[in-house]
C-alpha cells in the first residue's frame, strides 16, 4: 500500500478504521429502518446553501408550525358537524334524481335511500358552534376553532384522495407532500429533530402509506420522518455496546469525510442528504429519547390529554405534537385510521364511530388548549379532518353506514392566524352540495402556505421541464379563514 498515491492510502486507512476497528454497524447510524435505496429520510433541517426565506418566505408569517390531525377514512360530517333536520325527515326515501344525475360513487347506486342520523347536536361556547354529542371535549374549545362545513375534493377512493389532500395530486407519481413543500420553502427551527415528523395511531397505517409524506421530486432532505411510539422512536438509533459518544462522533466524521469526497466528485445532491442524515442521526441519539419520554409532564397535563406514558395512542401523539413544535419542528402530521364507516360490523355509524371519536376527541381538544396555555397556539396551525366526507344516502348493508362523498365535508382549524369562533360555509338541506363559501383542497393548501408566509404561486420547483407547486395551477386564499 506504500506504493499507492497518498490520497488513496489515506482513504483506505479511513475505510479500514471504521469498518474493522470502530465496530459500529452502518445500519445503526444510517437508521436502516428508514432507508430505501440509500435515500435517507433524515436530513439537516437547513441544508447546504439554504437560509430561511431564500425560497418561500414572501411576507410576514402568521404561523411558524403546522399540526395536521388526519382522520384517515373520511369522518362523517353528518354525524359530527353538519346536522340536517330535512335529512331526518326524508330518511328512508330515495334521493331525488336531480342530486345524483351523472354522479359516480364508490359503492352505492344512484337510487340509494337517504339516511338520517341518530346523533344529537348542541351549540357550544359564545360562538354557538354546533357539534355532535360524539365530540364533547371539542365543544369545550369551540371558541378557539373554526369549523369549515364547505370543504370539497375531486377524488372518491381512499388512497388517491389521501394523496390529493396531502400532495395536491391523486396520482402515485412522486409529488411532494405539504410538509415537504413547507420545509423546502422555509426550513425548520429544530437543530436536533427532523423538520417534518409523522406520528401514527390506530390498528394500521393509512392507505397510501409513505407517499403521503414523501418528498416526491424534491430533495429527500425534506420528506417526512415517521417516529415510533415508546422508548425507541427510531430503530437502531442507539450506540452499539462498548461505543461511547466520542467514538460515535469519530465514526460520523469519518463517514462524512468519505461522503464529502464523493460529493465533490459527483455533485449528487443525495450524497449531501446522506451527510446530513448521519449528522441528524447523531444528534437525535439524545434528542429523540428525551422527546418521547412523557414522564416529565405533569399529572394534570397527562390527564388533560388522556395520555399514558409508554402507550401507543392518539392522545400520546397529540402531546408529542406539542413537544415537537416546542422544539422547533415545522410540520407534524398525526394519522389516526379506521374512519371508513360503511356499515359492516367493524365500520358502522354506531359503535365503530363512537370508538373512533372517543379515541381522538379528548386529545384533539387538549392539544388546542395546551398549545394556548404554552403560548404556542398563536403561531401554530392545527388542522383536523380526513380525505373526504360521507354521503347523505345510506348503504344497503347489515348496519348503518355511508359511502364516500366528495361534494361537501367538514374540517376544523385553529391557531396560527385562523379566525377562531366562526363557522364557514353551508350545505343544502340534505347535506349533499355546498351552498356557501366552497373551500377546495387546493384553496386549503394556498391558505395554509399564506399563513406560513409563503406565496403558493411563487414556491415552485422545476421538474421534467416545467415548474410545479403544491397547488399546481389552482388554489385561492380563503380570506374568511384569516384573522
Amino acid at each position: 500500500m506504500n506504493d499507492w498515491p497518498e490520497q488513496f492510502a489515506t482513504r483506505e486507512i479511513t475505510r479500514r478504521h471504521f469498518f474493522q476497528d470502530c465496530r459500529v454497524g452502518l445500519g445503526g447510524m444510517a437508521l436502516g429502518s428508514l432507508l430505501a435505496g440509500d435515500r435517507s429520510a433524515f436530513a439537516e433541517t437547513q441544508p447546504p446553501g439554504f437560509t430561511p426565506g431564500s425560497r418561500g418566505l414572501h411576507r410576514p408569517a402568521r404561523a411558524k408550525a403546522v399540526i395536521f390531525l388526519f382522520m384517515a377514512g373520511g369522518p362523517s360530517q353528518l354525524e359530527l358537524f353538519d346536522p340536517k333536520p330535512k335529512l331526518q325527515e326524508l330518511s328512508g326515501q330515495v334521493i331525488p334524481e336531480s342530486y345524483v344525475k351523472g354522479k359516480r360513487f364508490a359503492f352505492i347506486k344512484p337510487d340509494a335511500k337517504l339516511l338520517g342520523t341518530n346523533r344529537s347536536f348542541r351549540q357550544y361556547g359564545e360562538s354557538g358552534a354546533v357539534i355532535s354529542e360524539c365530540l364533547p371535549h371539542l365543544g369545550t374549545v369551540a371558541d378557539d376553532i373554526c369549523l369549515v362545513r364547505s370543504m370539497s375534493t375531486d377524488v372518491f377512493n381512499h388512497g388517491p384522495a389521501k394523496l390529493f389532500m396531502n400532495t395536491g395530486s391523486p396520482q402515485f407519481m412522486g409529488r411532494p407532500s405539504m410538509g415537504t413543500w413547507v420545509t423546502y420553502g422555509i426550513g425548520s427551527e429544530s437543530k436536533n429533530l427532523p423538520g417534518f415528523v409523522v406520528l401514527q395511531s390506530g390498528p394500521r397505517g393509512p392507505r397510501g402509506g409513505a407517499p403521503l409524506w414523501s418528498s416526491g421530486f424534491l430533495p429527500t432532505s425534506f420528506q417526512g420522518v415517521p417516529l415510533r411510539s415508546g422508548k425507541e422512536p427510531i430503530l437502531n438509533l442507539g450506540n452499539p455496546s462498548g461505543i461511547d459518544s466520542n467514538r460515535q462522533r469519530d465514526f460520523v466524521s469519518a463517514v462524512n469525510d468519505l461522503n464529502q469526497m464523493r460529493h465533490e466528485t459527483t455533485q449528487d445532491p443525495e450524497i449531501a442528504t446522506r451527510i446530513a442524515a448521519y449528522e441528524m442521526a447523531y444528534r437525535m441519539q439524545s434528542s429523540a429519547p428525551e422527546l418521547m419520554d412523557l414522564g416529565g409532564e405533569t399529572r394534570e397535563t397527562l390527564d388533560m390529554y388522556g395520555a399514558e406514558p409508554g402507550k401507543h395512542s392518539f392522545a400520546n401523539n397529540c402531546l408529542l405534537a406539542r413537544r415537537l413544535v416546542e422544539r422547533g419542528v415545522r410540520f407534524v402530521q398525526l394519522y389516526h385510521t379506521d374512519w371508513d364507516h360503511h356499515g359492516n360490523p367493524d365500520t358502522e355509524l354506531g359503535k365503530a364511530l363512537d370508538d373512533r371519536c372517543r379515541e381522538v376527541d379528548q386529545g384533539s381538544a387538549a392539544l388546542v388548549r395546551d398549545l394556548k396555555r404554552h403560548g404556542l397556539l398563536d403561531d401554530t396551525i392545527v388542522i383536523w379532518g380526513g380525505e373526504f366526507g360521507r354521503t347523505p344516502q345510506g348503504e344497503v348493508r347489515d348496519l348503518r353506514g355511508r359511502d364516500h362523498h366528495i361534494e361537501a365535508f367538514t374540517m376544523w382549524m385553529a391557531g396560527g392566524g385562523i379566525k377562531a369562533g366562526q363557522t364557514i360555509g353551508a350545505t343544502d338541506e340534505i347535506g349533499y352540495y355546498i351552498t356557501e363559501d366552497k373551500v377546495h383542497v387546493h384553496d386549503l393548501h394556498a391558505t395554509l402556505l399564506h399563513l406560513l408566509g409563503i406565496d403558493h404561486l411563487q414556491l415552485t420547483y422545476k421538474f421534467q421541464g416545467r415548474n410545479y407547486r403544491l397547488t399546481d395551477v389552482h388554489g385561492n386564499i380563503v380570506s374568511k379563514l384569516l384573522a
